[in-house]
C-alpha cells in the first residue's frame, strides 16, 4: 500500500490500537480565522479561557504550557483538521504525506520514518503524529518537546474527538466545536437523502492487491451508515478489518457497487477492473456503477470523511434509481 495513507498503512501494521480520544481539561483562547467543514470561513470563537491545558491524546495525558505557535504536524489527517480549525497560521512544517490543503508547509519530514533531529531543527511548541513509530514519542518527550498522539480513528466519534483535542490544544476548541457540528450536519444530510430500501452490497477497494475494509473500521462504519451490505464482511480471514480479498471471492460475490481508493496511487478506474480476469461480467462495472473515490479523501479521518460520505450517497442514490 501506498505510504500516504497513513491510517490505512497503520491498520495494516497493528498500529490501531491506541486511539487517540478525550476532552482537555480547560479551554484554550481561540485566535484566528477557522474554516469550517463545508470550506466557509468562520469568525474566531469568542469563547474565553486560558492556557495551561490538559488533553487526552493516545499517548495519555498531555499539558500545553502555552498557545503554541510553531506546531509541527507528522499526521496528514493532523494537518488538515488544523487548517481547518484556524490554527494553520500556528503551523511551521507539516510531514511529506500532507497534500491538503494546498498552503500546508510541506517538507520532507516522514511520519513513517520520524527523524527526532530533523523534528526538533524546527523548534516546534508542538508535534503531532499519528504513529509511535521507533518510540519517537519517548524520545520527543526526552526533549521536552509536548507531542499529541492521534493514531488512525476506528469510528466518527473518534474523528470528531481527535479535532476537539486539537482544537484545545491550539487554542481554536470553538471553532474545532464548529467544523464537527459541519461535518456531522453534512453526513446527516447525506445519510437522510439516501434510499435504505434496496439492500445494496458494495466492494471497497483499497489497492490492487487487492485489500478491502470491513464494516469494524472506520471507513466501514461510513459505509454502514447507508445500510450497504460490506462484501468483505464475509472474507475468510478479516485481518483485522483489513481482509486481502481474491479476485475469485469479488467476482462470486458481485457486488452492486464498487469504490475505489486507488485511484490516484494506482490509476485504477472502470475499464482497469473490466480487464482482470473475471471481473468483465461483475454487475457494478456492467451498471456502470464503479465509483472512483479520492485516495486521500478516503482515506483520512479528518473534516474531508464528510465529503466521503456525500460521494457514497450520491452513489446510493444513483444505482436506487437505476
Amino acid at each position: 500500500m501506498r505510504p500516504v495513507r497513513t491510517s490505512l498503512a497503520g491498520a495494516l501494521l497493528g498500529v490501531l490500537a491506541l486511539a487517540g480520544c478525550g476532552q482537555s481539561s480547560t479551554g484554550g483562547t481561540p485566535q484566528g480565522n477557522a474554516t469550517t467543514a463545508s470550506g466557509t470561513p468562520s469568525a474566531a470563537s469568542p469563547e474565553a479561557g486560558a492556557f495551561p491545558v490538559t488533553v487526552e491524546a493516545g499517548n495519555g495525558s498531555v499539558t500545553i504550557a502555552k498557545r503554541p505557535e510553531r506546531i509541527v504536524s507528522l499526521s496528514p489527517s493532523a494537518t488538515e483538521s488544523l487548517f481547518a480549525i484556524g490554527a494553520g497560521s500556528q503551523v511551521i512544517a507539516v510531514d511529506d504525506q500532507s497534500n491538503h490543503p494546498a498552503e500546508a508547509p510541506k517538507t520532507d519530514l516522514s511520519g513513517f520514518k520520524p527523524n527526532v533531529e530533523a523534528i526538533v531543527e524546527q523548534k516546534p511548541d508542538l508535534v503531532v503524529l499519528a504513529n509511535d513509530i521507533e518510540g519517537i514519542v519517548a524520545k520527543l518527550a526526552k526533549l521536552n518537546v509536548p507531542v499529541l498522539l492521534e493514531p488512525a480513528a476506528t469510528k466518527l466519534d473518534e474523528a470528531y474527538d481527535q479535532i476537539a483535542d486539537l482544537g484545545e490544544a491550539t487554542g481554536n476548541s470553538a471553532n474545532a466545536q464548529e467544523v464537527v457540528t459541519g461535518m456531522k450536519q453534512k453526513i446527516d444530510e447525506a445519510v437522510a437523502a439516501a434510499p435504505k430500501d434496496k439492500k445494496l452490497s458494495f466492494y471497497h477497494e483499497l489497492d490492487v492487491t487487492p485489500y478491502s475494509v470491513t464494516s469494524t473500521t472506520f471507513i466501514g462504519q461510513v459505509y454502514a451508515l447507508f445500510g450497504l451490505t460490506n462484501i468483505a464482511d464475509k472474507a475468510p480471514d478479516l485481518a483485522g478489518g483489513y481482509p486481502k480479498l481474491s479476485a475469485e471471492f469479488i467476482a462470486q460475490a458481485d457486488p452492486d457497487l464498487i469504490f475505489l481508493g486507488d485511484t490516484k496511487c494506482c490509476g485504477q478506474n472502470k475499464d482497469t477492473l473490466a480487464k482482470r480476469p473475471g471481473w468483465s461480467g461483475l454487475s457494478a462495472i456492467k451498471n456502470d456503477r464503479v465509483v472512483e473515490l479520492d485516495d486521500d479523501i478516503a482515506s483520512r479521518w479528518g473534516p474531508r470523511v464528510a465529503d466521503l460520505a456525500q460521494q457514497v450517497g450520491a452513489a446510493v442514490q444513483q444505482a436506487a434509481a437505476g
